[in-house]
């Protein structure tokens, strides 16, 4: 049982939360009674579940020196000696091997988009992840990927409103972590991310004001544009507007005020507001788009 909680922790489900960016195309194209579409949308959603994961693995493997001198990192399966480097290796290629048969079995767009999200993130852990600015912008490129993934990759046609929103909002959240670091790390952070010593708190603060403004317009005019009035044949969509805004309000001052921030995923389940935020943005956008 110890060792199986072990690799559940190693390949860190609940980092899967993430994908829920591949369903974005199917919620707002309105074809929610097409089964094979649905089917398609789930495998290209559990591709990019098991490729992360993967990577997670990889990465583990990758930085496990500077992990067992990390304070909370350290605990992790393969720093903390609980799954040996050979067996992460192995599971990692079997993890890996199965998410790519996954997005294969969707289209080869699905399998070039995954594959495009594998070889970046392999840079990202060799050593771009080491580079200010461009760390966050790949992250956020993930993310954008994860959108494409959902629409063409099941022959979808995207919303460039969508799309930029998608990017901005994941800059936000990756420009939130890195400030979380930086508080939670003080002087010693550079010894646990080189990139950390290029940021500076009044940076990050610049950085998460322009990507938090950029969510808020980009997705505001996704609301206002005349596509999606003709989609969802309403423009009553703007009105989800306000939840947006108090949810990244909500998301700073978990960031500056309760030393929150470093793991998004979380901090949505542990925050009562953000989650309620969240729900309620959900429930009425399809109650308007219905």
């Amino acid at each position: 049982m110890a060792r199986m909680n072990a690799w559940i922790r190693l390949l860190r489900p609940h980092h899967w939360t993430k994908n829920l960016f591949v369903f974005t195309g199917i919620i707002f194209s309105h074809q929610w009674d097409n089964a094979e579409l649905w089917l398609n949308v789930i495998l290209a959603a559990l591709s990019f579940c098991l490729v992360s994961s993967s990577v997670y693995v990889f990465n583990d493997i990758a930085d496990r020196e500077a992990d067992s001198k990390h304070p909370t990192k350290c605990k992790r399966p393969i720093a903390s000696g609980e799954i040996s480097v050979a067996s992460a290796r192995i599971g990692g290629i079997v993890v890996l091997l199965i998410g790519l048969s996954l997005s294969a079995l969707v289209s080869k767009i699905a399998l070039g988009i995954v594959v495009i999200y594998l070889l970046m993130n392999l840079a990202y852990s060799a050593g771009l992840k080491h580079v200010a600015v461009l760390d966050v912008f790949i992250i956020g490129l993930g993310f954008m990927l994860r959108i494409l993934s959902g629409t063409a990759g099941v022959d979808i046609d995207p919303s460039q409103w969508l799309l930029l929103c998608g990017f901005m909002v994941t800059l936000f959240l990756g420009f939130g972590k890195r400030s979380a670091e930086l508080t939670a790390l003080e002087e010693d952070s550079g010894s646990h991310r080189k990139a950390l010593d290029d940021y500076t708190t009044q940076m990050l603060d610049l950085l998460l004001g322009i990507t938090a403004a950029g969510t808020i317009l980009t997705y505001s005019l996704y609301t206002l544009s005349d596509e999606t009035v003709v989609v969802h044949g309403t423009g009553n969509l703007v009105y989800t507007v306000p939840f947006v805004v108090y949810g990244i309000f909500r998301y700073l001052l978990l960031v500056h005020r309760k030393g929150q921030g470093g793991d998004p995923s979380t901090d949505l389940f542990r925050d009562r507001h953000l989650l309620i935020t969240v729900l309620s943005w959900g429930a009425l956008t399809l109650w308007l788009i219905r």
